[in-house]
């Protein structure tokens, strides 16, 4: 696939600014970043190619080459082999005042990023995800569900900092406090986490005991989750602070609790109405007539068929569907006309003397079209 023009990729014009080219990569970059788009490998590419043309624009030599030569003037030069995900991170001293938004995007998953000052800073914990599933009426009607998980809580002993007691935390000598080291890459100048502390800029000089170091301890907790009624497959229940905690005593990510809803043997759901189909005899269709049919709450509902009722008609019941906001979607019954399998001898005489007096015809003439997606 042949690559777009650099100033094309940032919707920018051949002329712009620095400033211009820093905004348009922001507004890419916060759009297509891969921690917002999980799974979305069309959105992880076309955060790749916007990394890949600020990478070339905002450095005025390979902006030279590529105004004077195109794609061959910067071959070799950025761009195509590299982990986008940490390219930002040495473009830090570019980026400067936004650096700040991807941080929140990278997380700790990402190693974080070092609160300012010698001695490092805390972190916020991960985010943790627990995934549950429930009966399709409880998610029509909201219910509430027990969970047990595991999760990284500070530790009781040191409360977090990782250290025994009567010890502290010296400056890293890998990093000499800044959280980082760096690389030289031709023109670049990457970061990088320090392994040495990864990241807080300090090491503890005696480990707790108990946590060895690490300031939290894996435990399993129980907790109630409310589902909310009218929940949708695959949607999110976000409870606060109930991930990890975070180092250095920061504060805990949140729990995603996924919600998975079964199907139910009867009911479907779209939006906010719910349908079902209910078979009715031959004669209940022509001649009409009232039926009781079970909502989804259990309540009997009297319906009316009305005469001449043709297979797949949908009769509609309102206020009987998904609640939202004080108020509810409708229920729609679906007439399924049965044809008996199988007659009775007298049976068969009454349907050939219906056949008789209604007059029909051995060869029935094609039904329009028009009339027929009416029906």
């Amino acid at each position: 696939m042949a690559k777009r023009d650099y100033y094309e990729v940032l919707g920018v014009q051949k002329g712009a600014s620095k400033d211009d080219i820093k905004k348009a990569y922001r507004k890419l970059a916060i759009q297509y970043h891969p921690d917002k788009n999980p799974g979305n490998k069309e959105a992880e590419e076309k955060f790749k190619e916007a990394t890949e043309a600020y990478e070339i624009l905002s450095d005025d030599q390979k902006k030279a080459a590529y105004d004077q030569f195109g794609f061959a003037g910067v071959e070799g030069m950025g761009g195509g082999q590299q982990d986008y995900s940490q390219v930002f991170r040495g473009f830090e001293d570019i980026f400067g005042d936004f650096s700040g938004i991807f941080d929140t995007f990278f997380g700790s998953g990402s190693g974080g990023r070092r609160s300012s000052g010698s001695g490092g800073g805390s972190r916020r914990g991960a985010n943790l995800r627990y995934d549950i599933d429930i009966p399709f009426k409880d998610a029509i009607f909201g219910t509430k569900v027990e969970i047990q998980y595991s999760r990284n809580e500070s530790c009781s002993v040191c409360k977090g900092t990782g250290a025994a007691n009567g010890s502290g935390k010296k400056v890293c000598p890998t990093c000499a406090g800044s959280g980082q080291v760096r690389h030289s890459q031709g023109f670049f100048s990457m970061a990088s986490t320090c392994p040495g502390c990864g990241g807080e800029g300090s090491i503890i000089e005696q480990p707790c005991k108990e946590c060895g170091g690490s300031g939290t301890q894996k435990k399993r907790q129980k907790i109630m989750v409310t589902v909310p009624a009218g929940v949708e497959n695959g949607k999110q229940v976000i409870i606060p602070r109930q991930g990890d905690a975070g180092p250095n005593g920061g504060l805990a990510g949140d729990l995603y609790v996924v919600i998975r809803v079964q199907p139910h043997e009867y009911f479907e759901r779209q939006d906010m109405d719910v349908y079902c189909a209910v078979p009715i005899s031959i004669t209940q269709a022509a001649l009409g007539s009232d039926i009781h049919v079970t909502s989804l709450e259990g309540k009997t509902i009297k319906v009316k068929i009305p005469a001449g009722s043709q297979s797949g008609k949908m009769l509609r019941i309102r206020d009987e569907g998904v609640p939202s906001g004080g108020h509810r979607g409708n229920l729609y019954i679906k007439l399924m006309v049965q044809i008996p399998a199988k007659l009775s001898k007298e049976g068969r005489k009454l349907m050939e003397e219906l056949a008789r007096i209604e007059g029909e015809e051995d060869s029935p003439k094609p039904i329009p079209l028009a009339e027929l997606a009416g029906r």
